[in-house]
């Protein structure tokens, strides 16, 4: 089922989320429903916070980058197979340089700045069948989760740039947040005036 993706300036997306445990509920109905709702909207991730859940989980397919021929074939091969589910996770590790991409969000559609953010980082998480992983990424991949995770902490990317930025794109983030906007899935807004 296709969920309706929270946008900007809903509470839920500036709330540090919760861990959940295996007796969750509905959480394969919850995690099926979630990839729906993603490649309905042709995203990359997304997290329970941009559903209006504050629960830490999120899931990433950068599949779409792997067809970057700017990329070397190894890093086309590893996108193309990433598709994950990460629950209760903790990134233990950021490092490396800080690397600049533009990135954009489901939440925030129509904007897209350029990010910095470290290219690698260790990740302890669960599964969905609740195995516990610890990982290390890098890249896109890394850049991709680091995004993701940014919203189980109450952090979104417009968060990250300076505030010269901030002030340019004011007036977009507060027409997205009262609905002002064309996008080809469901949202909710929080301050339009009537449900779309």
């Amino acid at each position: 089922m296709i969920l309706p993706i929270v946008a900007y300036g809903d509470p839920v997306l500036k709330k540090k989320a919760k861990d959940i445990d295996k007796d969750y509920p509905k959480l394969e109905e919850l995690i099926n429903n979630m990839w729906d709702t993603m490649y309905n909207a042709y995203g990359v991730g997304l997290a329970a916070p941009q559903i209006g859940l504050p629960i830490r989980m999120f899931m990433i397919d950068p599949a779409p980058f792997a067809e970057d021929e700017e990329l070397d074939e190894a890093e086309q091969a590893a996108l193309k197979d990433m598709r994950k589910v990460f629950i209760n996770p903790k990134i233990t590790e950021e490092t490396g340089e800080e690397w600049a991409f533009s990135e954009g969000c489901l939440s925030i559609p129509e904007v897209r700045e350029d990010v910095f953010r470290k290219p690698d980082i260790t990740i302890e998480y669960y599964d969905e069948n609740w195995k516990k992983h610890t990982d290390t990424y890098s890249g896109l991949a890394a850049r991709v989760i680091q995004h993701e995770y940014d919203h189980i902490e109450g952090i979104l990317f417009t968060d990250k740039l300076s505030s010269l930025k901030k002030r340019l794109i004011k007036g977009k983030l507060a027409n997205i947040s009262k609905g002002k906007i064309d996008v080809e899935y469901r949202m909710r807004f929080p301050l339009a005036k009537k449900a779309r």
